[in-house]
């Protein structure tokens, strides 16, 4: 897949999720075989005027190329003022947020309510198209509600206007998260128009990501909620596309591994305290499904440290054992690595 003259292999993308698609994050799906990351989305306002909070999500890693920063507003002069200031920055695309369904987002006009105002969303992808010489991305939605599905026509919109490529997400605004994708919109968009379409929505392993590529003839694949504890789902999709056999699932002791190293990793970017707080969400997603994970998360709700984490997992693959082993008492034996200031 190549959208402008950046190549794509294998053609599976990770989503921009707030909260979730940090550095370290984007560098484990990047190792377990993702073919582009995504930044958390970024308010063109707040990098305008120069937020510290929005540099943090701005920080890339040498070895993530290619990497895609998502930004949002409604101001077709700041998108494309922002843009500006972004190809400054080492990303190989600059990607368009028309699809986040939150009220903060879309009370102010941004996000998903853009696709209820075509006019304005194509002011939007000339000024910022026409701002820079990086591809422009865009993320929609099959459209705001069951009433106005209108991905198609943003699509074709925005591949008028310049747009080098679209991901379309196949539920409205309205359903949000809820309900079952309709892939039917995504294979709608891509025969509107010539751009490469990545499809999105219950896209959970390598079949369906296969089927999704099948029936929509979609570019590529976009897997956002589903790789929340399990970048495995890259590899499996990397692998089924390959036509290889679909790899075993991680055992109890790999997933632990991932969530010490996940852990370190957070803490040299946040540092000990913020880190260990990041991953209170990230272990219940890690752990989902597998005995006694309720129990964890409710001694990992109670740590702040690194050693008092790797204290808790220890005790976790006990557990299969011995069921009736307690918990450890949690204190630092160790200090983790310092913060990494940008």
């Amino acid at each position: 897949m190549k959208i402008g003259s950046v190549i794509i292999d294998p053609p599976v993308a990770c989503g921009p999720m707030a909260g979730v698609t940090d550095l370290p994050f984007r560098r484990l799906v990047r190792e377990a075989g993702c073919g582009l990351t995504v930044t958390e989305m970024v308010s063109a306002k707040a990098l305008c005027y120069g937020s510290a909070k929005t540099e943090v999500l701005l920080r890339t890693d040498p070895d993530e190329h290619p990497v895609s920063v998502q930004m949002f507003g409604s101001d077709p002069d700041i998108l494309a003022e922002t843009a500006r200031k972004l190809e400054e920055y080492p990303f190989d695309l600059i990607d368009l947020n028309m699809g986040c369904p939150v009220p903060k987002v879309t009370g102010n006009g941004e996000g998903s309510a853009l696709l209820k105002d075509p006019k304005r969303a194509g002011e939007i992808f000339r000024a910022v198209a026409g701002a820079v010489k990086k591809p422009v991305t865009v993320k929609i939605r099959a459209g705001w509600d069951a009433s106005s599905v209108n991905a198609p026509e943003i699509a074709k919109i925005a591949e008028d206007a310049g747009i080098a490529a679209v991901a379309v997400h196949g539920r409205t605004r309205a359903q949000f998260y809820t309900g079952s994708a309709d892939w039917e919109v995504i294979r709608r968009v891509k025969e509107a128009v010539h751009i490469p379409v990545f499809g999105n929505g219950d896209v959970r392993d390598g079949a369906s990501a296969l089927a999704m590529l099948r029936e929509t003839g979609c570019d590529g694949v976009m897997v956002a909620r589903a790789a929340r504890g399990n970048p495995w789902i890259f590899t499996e999709i990397a692998a089924v596309l390959r036509g290889e056999p679909v790899p075993p699932r991680p055992s109890a002791q790999e997933i632990t591994e991932m969530i010490l190293r996940h852990a370190r990793m957070q803490c040299e970017f946040y540092g000990e305290k913020q880190g260990i707080l990041q991953m209170r969400k990230h272990v219940g997603w890690y752990t989902a499904g597998l005995p006694h994970s309720s129990v964890l998360r409710r001694y990992v709700s109670q740590t702040e440290t690194l050693d008092g984490l790797r204290s808790l997992l220890e005790w976790f693959l006990q557990l299969e054992s011995d069921p009736e082993e307690k918990a450890p008492v949690q204190e630092s034996k160790e200090p983790a690595p310092a913060a990494m200031h940008p």
